[in-house]
């Protein structure tokens, strides 16, 4: 089992910035991606960027250029970091982290519980 604790997010203005940061605990080994969803109300969840093993990022292309992913390991946790520039009305979302891993030969995916971003004036 792996455990995603998230912290950051909150309320700005349009045209600030904020961080995200999610650390993952557990059963961490199996991990090979993470990364972050972001779910508007009214829509379905849509992935915002993720980050590989090997360090292979990929973004949603409404975020490409003011987001960036990060991961950081040390042989307790895995903690992926998203950091926001430039952030526009639509930006609005619960933001969650995500763990795709490989545990005994079975794909798993975990969720973190959510934080809100709120971009408003």
């Amino acid at each position: 089992q792996v455990q995603l604790v998230e912290s950051g997010g909150g309320l700005v203005q349009p045209g600030d910035s904020l961080s995200l940061s999610c650390a993952a605990s557990g059963s961490i080994r199996g991990i090979y991606a993470m990364g972050w969803y972001r779910q508007a109300p009214g829509k379905q969840r849509e992935l915002v960027a993720r980050i590989s093993n090997n360090g292979v990022t990929n973004y949603t292309d409404s975020v490409k250029g003011r987001f960036t992913i990060s991961i950081s390991r040390d042989n307790a946790k895995n903690t992926v970091s998203l950091e926001m520039v430039s952030l526009k009305p639509e930006d609005t979302a619960v933001y969650y982290c995500n763990a795709e891993a490989l545990e005994s030969l079975r794909f798993r995916l975990y969720w973190g519980q959510g934080t809100q971003v709120t971009v408003s004036s």
